[in-house]
């Protein structure tokens, strides 16, 4: 370790600097936090591009047992009630603490808090601050704050490659810096370090997310819960931009339609239309693609002249690719843009890990269930952030012993990306997920710069091949239906490898696990 960290070792470390790594070291003022991020304070969070807001039940028509029973619904019945409960009686807060740190949400020309509707919601109860532009507007008002705050230390460029368990419990980690290796001890250790998108080539989120966090805590050895669960959101950008721009869900709350190349409302008769939950806008959005043509989403009528002035950052990326969305309709895709499993969490973001938390889109709570309520995913990032904040300030630092550990190669995801695009989109089935496993499992053996993305591909294959029944961002078309019961997968990555020999078990092409 060198000289200038060796006073931080017993701080708390936080990896990940989007909305959830922000709060969390936000709420553990005034103790001492290490936040270690990879790039600038959330330059390469999801958080930042986030467009659709916070869901928080304000408005005088609602209440947080409507906000619980439309997450419920959504989630599509693997759902933790207990935690669902929690988490939508805490939104009001949640808006009150972000407003604490100087947020600016919008108003309506009453002074109040402007709300919006998104797909599945039964009420407007979307929270917005800057427009379409919520997550850069959060992001940019909390990482001042975590600037301006002296018990916090922050360490960019650092990626941690590596958590170090001795003894069953955290004792630290190894990243890599423009410096060189970084060794730091800890005993309290906090992920946050965002979702897996970036496995995908049809994706909304950076592309060098592919589950870092997911992969730090299956190599220590933590238990990982609904790998399988992934939201593709329906309409992202069709075009040449990498990643796709979102369309966000609050453009189709405003009225905007889907239409095929004929000019059919081909969602019309679903219910919910155009708001049903986003895994079957995402499933009918590519059942129109595989008949040979695109998807449009046309907001000429509803919105026209006043696109701009509603969606000013859409409407710019509209532009940027051509295309004028008051005049004419907008391509359309679905795009991987939100991972609902994870690392396992109990209600204060504690894992199977003594001295491991975890927050955000890297943890799975069970409030998402198996597809996520829209709006919801930064809402429990700032009340799960708080929530391991108020555990983290009670538990104490410990004296560790800091094992050895070899510096893994950077990642290189280029030849996961088409295995996870071919046979872990949007629908899914035995034979394509038996062929993600055989590519990927011998890469997730090895030490290569591979091996990393690998592993995280190879559990989702082998979560999604475990669950044979089709629900909420899980679809399979070999098993099109939803079984009557069903429950939350869980595994450890030792688990999971067994699982996948056992898969290729008549296969030649299998390696098998070394002893």
């Amino acid at each position: 370790m060198s000289g200038e960290l060796a006073n931080l070792q017993d701080r708390v470390v936080i990896i990940g600097s989007g909305l959830a790594g922000l709060v969390t070291a936000l709420c553990l003022r005034p103790q001492p936090v290490l936040l270690l991020t990879r790039a600038d304070l959330g330059a390469e969070s999801s958080s930042q591009w986030a467009q659709g807001g916070i869901a928080a039940s304000l408005g005088s028509d609602d209440c947080a047992a409507l906000h619980a029973e439309d997450t419920l619904k959504a989630g599509d019945g693997l759902c933790d009630t207990a935690m669902v409960r929690l988490i939508t009686e805490q939104a009001p807060a949640a808006i009150a603490m972000l407003e604490s740190y100087g947020v600016r949400f919008d108003r309506d020309g009453t002074g109040a808090i402007a709300l919006g509707l998104e797909a599945a919601h039964s009420r407007r109860r979307i929270v917005h601050a800057g427009g379409d532009a919520s997550g850069a507007a959060l992001v940019r008002t909390l990482a001042a704050a975590v600037k301006n705050s002296p018990s916090i230390d922050i360490l960019s460029g650092c990626e941690v490659r590596r958590l170090i368990v001795d003894e069953g419990r955290i004792a630290g980690l190894l990243g890599a810096t423009a410096k060189g290796a970084l060794r730091l001890a800890a005993s309290r250790v906090v992920l946050a370090t965002g979702g897996l998108g970036g496995l995908f080539d049809a994706t909304t989120n950076p592309q060098g997310n592919y589950g870092q966090g997911i992969m730090l805590a299956a190599r220590a050895g933590a238990v990982l819960a609904d790998m399988e669960f992934v939201q593709f959101h329906p309409t992202a950008l069709d075009s040449a931009r990498t990643p796709l721009a979102l369309i966000s869900e609050a453009v189709r709350g405003e009225g905007a339609v889907l239409i095929n190349p004929r000019g059919e409302r081909f969602m019309a008769d679903v219910t919910g239309a155009e708001l049903a939950p986003r895994d079957v806008v995402a499933r009918a959005i590519s059942t129109e693609r595989q008949k040979g043509g695109k998807v449009f989403l046309d907001a000429c009528q509803a919105l026209g002249a006043g696109f701009s002035a509603r969606f000013p950052a859409i409407d710019a990326l509209c532009r940027e690719a051509g295309i004028d969305p008051a005049n004419e309709p907008i391509p359309v895709r679905p795009a991987a843009h939100y991972h609902m499993g994870g690392v396992a969490t109990d209600s204060y973001g504690r894992t199977s890990i003594e001295g491991l938390w975890a927050a955000g889109e890297v943890a799975c709570t069970g409030l998402h269930g198996a597809n996520r309520l829209a709006s919801n995913s930064l809402l429990e990032a700032v009340v799960m952030g708080k929530r391991v904040a108020e555990a983290m300030m009670v538990a104490k630092n410990k004296g560790v012993h800091l094992p050895d550990m070899a510096m893994p190669p950077d990642a290189d995801l280029r030849s996961i990306r088409p295995v996870v695009s071919a046979h872990l989109g949007v629908l899914r089935h035995e034979a394509g997920l038996a062929a993600a496993v055989r590519a990927v499992l011998p890469m997730a053996l090895a030490v290569q710069p591979a091996s990393d993305p690998a592993m995280i591909a190879l559990l989702m294959a082998v979560f999604a091949h475990r669950r044979c029944e089709s629900r909420g961002g899980h679809a399979r078309t070999d098993f099109p239906s939803r079984l009557a019961a069903s429950c939350r997968q869980e595994m450890t990555l030792g688990e999971a490898l067994d699982a996948a020999v056992t898969i290729l078990s008549s296969s030649p092409t299998v390696q098998k696990r070394s002893a």
